[in-house]
């Protein structure tokens, strides 16, 4: 009797667990955003601050579209960031040595939110390293900022335009 107890017991608590993770799932989608950030051909080598980027959210249509509204929202994520630099630009990530990413928004602190310690050579693609901050409210404004700090390897001898493709992670409570 005892053992088909502890059976049951294991058998509800793994249930339950799966159920919570299947409910999660359903509510929980993503939010592609991108953005360009330019380093212009005049900043030296060693530590830059590039001109920062607002990106608009039209959270509330996102929300909407996704069954949900701002105030049932309860965690967002950067879930992937990933820095691109065009064909067409001629150029590769070669003049960094490291890159940091921030956000901010009216009324928030400003928060680290991407980062490499030490960029490849030769690639025109970055995956960067995400820090996992908790970004809920950025999201529910109507913009926020994204601030990008570097050091430069080398010299740019002419503006780079950079792809900031941004995946957010968004997990609502039920309605």
């Amino acid at each position: 009797m005892k053992r088909i107890l502890f059976v049951f017991a294991v058998l509800l608590t793994f249930a339950t667990v799966v159920a919570c993770d299947t409910i999660d799932d359903l509510l929980t989608f993503y939010i592609n955003e991108e953005a360009t950030i330019v380093v212009e051909s005049n900043f030296p080598i060693g530590l830059v601050a590039f001109d920062p980027v607002t990106v608009p959210t039209n959270s509330e249509a996102t929300f909407k579209n996704n069954k949900t509204r701002a105030e049932l929202v309860k965690d967002v994520t950067l879930d992937k960031l990933t820095l691109t630099i065009p064909e067409s630009e001629g150029a590769d990530f070669d003049f960094l040595k490291s890159i940091e990413i921030y956000i901010e928004a009216d009324g928030l602190d400003e928060v680290r939110v991407a980062y490499l310690e030490e960029v490849p050579m030769d690639v025109k693609t970055l995956n960067m390293r995400l820090t996992n901050a908790k970004l809920d409210e950025y999201l529910k404004k109507d913009s926020y900022t994204i601030r990008t700090s570097a050091v430069l390897r080398n010299t740019v001898v002419k503006d780079v335009s950079i792809n900031a493709a941004m995946r957010f992670k968004v997990t609502a409570d039920p309605i």
